[in-house]
């Protein structure tokens, strides 16, 4: 193009060369000069109508009109380029088709969003599981269509890292599993997997531990009373001694049948479907309680430092059941004298439960695997503690169900602290009579 560019500058001062020169020696320079350049244009004018009509062909593999000279040289230039333009289309044309083929093969369902959260394509799958259609949705919010308000939350709170699980708003027979992941410049690409199968199956996992840690219930309760009502008499010792072990036995069996269904029934749904608020300082001050009683004669210090302003929103007995089994594993593997601090606090990231000890510790290798059901950090610990090892199992549970996670910091020998955090869409302000309520309780 650049040399065109000099070629046509060459030719036009040639023109205007040869009429100053002809125009001189025949004495009409001005008149000359101006034909000169006006036969020039004239030419400029033709050849560049030419390439319009060839450039607004609808062919694109129309050959170049032919032509000789810097127009010549151009056409060509022109000609080169369109052709490659061509290819590179064809070539994204491709892509394209075979993307849209093979997204539309996929049974999960495939949705862009782009930054103003409106929807920009989707799948076939998108249209079976989330009941899209192509002729009224597109360009329509997300969240005007997926109206669950539980998916609304977890697509506003813009932290993805792990998915949610909700029926189909088309088929509610239909599980189905959202995960979205960010691209681009605010642009959301949501997946949503139909695991209705695969709950089955664990569902019959769940059924049957379910089922099995139930049928123990009554044999276990059948033992424990013969136990108790043995070791009310007077017995030689070697047998008192051997009832009395068989009775802390039948008491750990029945801790762990009773752990068992609650995991199953944790297990069962992720999210908590009937949300209420709980007075969580109340809650916390009775499990304070407990454990002061619990750790009798230990000596242990306890410190509680309770924010008065906010309650939770979620299930009470699900969060007892966590918060307690902090509290207690605190109390149970801290030496004696020991200090159990007990903090609720909520700050801008949300609200915060934690149960730090000055107790034995954990080994930072043990740590990310501590809330796997039956991990043992060290057996015999755990034998004498009289631990499930499922307690840490359902806080985790607990936690996800309501949106919150686990963070474990501990050294070894110098003691550990738990921390639940829950965000802030879980949180409410606790009301004035409620807060007189408690204010008169103290």
């Amino acid at each position: 193009m650049q040399h065109n560019r000099h070629s046509m500058l060459s030719n036009l001062f040639l023109f205007a060369g040869i009429g100053l020169f002809v125009g001189f020696v025949f004495g009409y320079p001005a008149e000359l000069l101006s034909a000169g350049l006006l036969t020039w244009s004239l030419l400029q004018v033709k050849q560049f109508s030419r390439l319009n009509e060839w450039l607004h062909r609808d062919k694109s593999d129309a050959e170049p009109p032919e032509c000789t000279g810097h127009w010549g040289d151009l056409f060509d230039d022109f000609s080169r380029q369109q052709k490659r333009t061509a290819s590179r289309e064809a070539f994204l044309r491709s892509v394209i088709k075979r993307f849209q083929q093979s997204s539309a093969a996929l049974h999960d369902a495939v949705v862009i969003i782009n930054d103003q959260n409106n929807l920009e394509w989707w799948n076939r799958s998108a249209e079976r599981l989330l009941g899209f259609k192509t002729t009224t949705d597109r360009g329509k919010p997300v969240i005007n269509l997926l109206r669950d308000p539980r998916f609304i939350r977890y697509y506003k709170r813009d932290s993805y890292e792990e998915p949610l699980q909700l029926p189909s708003p088309v088929n509610h027979e239909i599980e189905l599993q959202y995960q979205i992941t960010r691209f681009g410049k605010g642009d959301r690409l949501l997946v949503a997997r139909d695991i209705t199968q695969m709950l089955r199956l664990e569902q019959t996992r769940q059924d049957f531990v379910a089922n099995a840690s139930h049928e123990l219930r009554t044999p276990l309760t059948v033992i424990l009373g013969y136990l108790e009502t043995f070791l009310d008499q007077e017995l030689p010792r070697p047998l008192h001694r051997g009832m009395t072990q068989m009775q802390q036995q039948a008491r750990r069996m029945q801790n762990l049948v009773s752990d068992l269904l609650l995991l199953s029934r944790l297990e069962a749904t992720r999210q908590v479907t009937d949300e209420h608020p709980v007075q969580i300082q109340s809650l916390i001050q009775n499990i304070h309680d407990a454990a002061t009683e619990l750790a009798r004669g230990k000596g242990h210090e306890f410190e509680l430092d309770l924010d008065p302003q906010h309650d939770l929103l979620g299930q009470e007995v699900e969060l007892h059941s966590a918060f307690s089994n902090l509290v207690y594993n605190a109390v149970r593997y801290t030496r004696e004298n020991g200090r159990i601090s007990i903090r609720w606090w909520v700050d801008q990231e949300g609200g915060h439960f934690s149960v730090t000890d000055n107790g034995i510790g954990i080994d930072a290798i043990h740590i990310s695997r501590l809330t796997e059901r039956f991990y043992r950090v060290d057996e015999s610990r755990s034998s004498e503690s009289g631990g499930t090892g499922l307690g840490l199992a359902i806080v985790k549970h607990v936690l996800s169900r309501h949106g919150g996670h686990l963070t474990i910091k501990s050294k070894k020998g110098e003691g550990s602290t738990f921390t639940c955090h829950f965000p802030l869409d879980h949180l409410m302000l606790v009301s004035v009579s409620e807060d007189d309520d408690l204010q008169d309780a103290g």
